[in-house]
């Protein structure tokens, strides 16, 4: 038998804002397509408005889909994806696995990676790109962050902290920090120029799942873990003045995996959405916590992963059923409705 291989998916589908697919009616049903994955997927990022890259469990090969046919395939990790990112406006992307190494990817080069960088001891659990792209911070279980030179693929820094078991990564748009949460139920702030700890914001009451910053680099969210409606809460910090908690938004019964602030639109109020173990999906207005709108996924088992593409869109990604793709109408009425499944 052959060698198992870790996969990564591209996919691109575009939605007008009435919730319909380009080139067709109005939706009246998920639109199926073949599966990206054959397992679990275990993240989701949006890299352009229709263009997506996601890893999974299935450890077979690295496809990249355009509404829903398979473009390019990438082969490399030698066990489970964890993390997929992408540099702004870049054809590359980085990919993190349980096999202790991080590639990176060109769109438009060869089917294998183009630059490795190998060094963690455990499984790579952090993933961030500079906004310039020239850098790269990861994270892992094995209590440490490294920065990287992605050209070279030279490591530039490498600092451990006991019991800073790193969960994620997201780099501060147009500032040198990054942001991390960790199960020692904390959230840092890392200056990325000696990569040293800036600012470490109270703890909280539960494991720190996964982080994101908002546009103008204003605020980050961070998730919690939780089970029987205990914890699960998301929680807004600001980063500029303060330097602490501004609210939390409650309402998941179990673990809230992911969290991402919804891309900024001078027509709306600022938006957040949370995805959970507990198979839903919320969106929250920001400002006054309340949640705007909730879509259960039947059957789609732990949800793992959410990216923003556009105001209105989100994709998920779920353990039992790929990739959900989401669509936020702004009726009398805000709905959340599944529109699409890759």
């Amino acid at each position: 038998m052959g060698k198992l291989q870790s996969k990564i998916s591209f996919s691109t589908s575009k939605y007008r804002a009435d919730g319909s697919v380009e080139g067709t009616g109005p939706v009246q049903a998920v639109q199926q397509h073949g599966p990206t994955h054959t397992d679990a997927v275990t993240s989701v990022a949006a890299l352009k408005p229709d263009l997506c890259v996601s890893g999974g469990r299935d450890k077979v090969r690295y496809p990249l889909w355009r509404s829903g046919a398979v473009l390019r395939q990438f082969i490399g990790h030698k066990r489970e994806v964890t993390k997929v990112t992408s540099a702004l406006d870049s054809n590359r992307v980085f990919s993190a696995s349980r096999d202790k190494t991080v590639m990176m990817w060109e769109l438009h080069g060869t089917s294998g990676p183009s630059q490795h960088f190998p060094g963690h001891d455990l499984v790579v659990t952090g993933l961030a790109v500079s906004p310039d792209g020239s850098q790269l911070c990861t994270g892992s279980r094995d209590n440490t962050v490294c920065k990287w030179d992605t050209e070279t693929g030279e490591c530039l820094g490498r600092t451990a902290i006991s019991r800073n078991l790193v969960t994620h990564l997201c780099w501060v748009p147009g500032e040198p920090y990054v942001i991390q949460t960790s199960e020692d139920k904390t959230i840092r702030i890392w200056d990325s120029r000696e990569l040293q700890v800036a600012h470490t914001f109270p703890a909280k009451r539960h494991i720190q799942t996964c982080c994101d910053v908002s546009q103008d680099g204003r605020y980050c969210l961070s998730s919690s873990s939780g089970s029987a409606g205990e914890g699960g809460e998301a929680t807004l910090w600001d980063l500029r003045q303060t330097r602490n908690q501004v609210c939390e938004y409650k309402g998941h019964f179990q673990t809230t995996t992911s969290c991402v602030f919804l891309p900024w639109d001078p027509a709306l109020t600022p938006r957040i959405a949370t995805s959970s173990y507990d198979s839903t999906v919320k969106v929250w207005d920001q400002e006054t916590r309340a949640c705007l709108a909730t879509l259960c996924l039947d059957g789609s088992g732990p949800l793992v992963s959410l990216a923003a593409c556009d105001s209105s869109t989100l994709l998920c990604a779920s353990f039992n059923s790929g990739i959900h793709v989401l669509q936020l109408s702004d009726c009398a009425d805000l709905a959340l409705a599944e529109v699409a499944v890759f």
